[in-house]
């Protein structure tokens, strides 16, 4: 796949899951619950014993499913996971070496931020996302809100808290899409081995998401027909003075 359709799928789907777990049998029961819920994306933490082995392992047995590599914090970590397959690479923190060669691979890069200056940094440096986290400890929607309304040229993906109660304001506040762990993929689904409850947390995501940007788009219909009439009511008032 593509550096664009990576993108456009990221965008289009909204939803990045993030797989956190504690050995590799249980990542890979994560993967493929989450695909078969109809997220066609995942996120593998380098935290995950055995990680670039699951990032080949998905690549190899599910080529419809874009993995990611999360958590990666130095260059060869990087090089080992697009060796092993992954077509992006994210971080909770910014590193503009790991920015910078994602970028010269060609590869789709996220990049984590969480001030203002850190946010603009990441973008200049070449990130194709920023991820701002930890969203939820320091406001929130409020906040990505705030830095969406301060930098609307740059694509933000809001993580680090995200939950059921918050998904949808957070994609109205103007995240391009959510980083979603734990509230996606429970601990305890994990060991219970309960695709199903997955699969109906994912919809509610998936559903969360569909709400939010139905919203927005007829917002968006709201202010041009608001402004058509403003501009016919001064076409009209203007008219009206020149028969005068």
């Amino acid at each position: 796949m593509t550096k664009e359709e990576v993108c456009d799928t990221v965008k289009r789907i909204g939803i990045i899951p993030a797989v956190r777990v504690s050995s590799t049998d249980d990542a890979h029961f994560a993967v493929e619950a989450v695909a078969k819920a109809g997220i066609p994306i995942v996120e593998v933490t380098m935290t995950v014993p055995g990680a670039i082995d699951v990032i080949s392992h998905v690549t190899r047995y599910h080529p419809k499913v874009i993995v990611g590599a999360g958590t990666v914090l130095k260059v060869e970590t990087a090089q080992q996971c697009l060796d092993a397959g992954a077509s992006f690479i994210t971080a909770p923190g910014f590193n503009a070496r790991v920015v910078e060669f994602a970028t010269k691979q060609n590869v789709v890069v996220l990049a984590g931020a969480l001030t203002p200056t850190e946010v603009i940094e990441a973008w200049e440096t070449g990130s194709d996302f920023v991820k701002v986290f930890p969203c939820a400890p320091v406001g929130g929607e409020v906040y990505l809100r705030s830095l969406n309304i301060a930098l609307p040229q740059i694509p933000l993906v809001a993580a680090g808290g995200v939950d059921q109660r918050t998904a949808r304001a957070y994609i109205l506040g103007g995240a391009i899409a959510i980083g979603i762990g734990k509230d996606l993929i429970p601990q305890d689904a994990i060991e219970r081995r309960q695709a199903d409850r997955i699969r109906e947390l994912a919809n509610r995501f998936l559903g969360f998401v569909k709400e939010a940007r139905e919203l927005l788009a007829a917002r968006q219909r709201s202010v041009t027909s608001r402004k058509a009439l403003e501009e016919c009511e001064k076409e009209a008032t203007a008219g009206r003075g020149k028969k005068r």
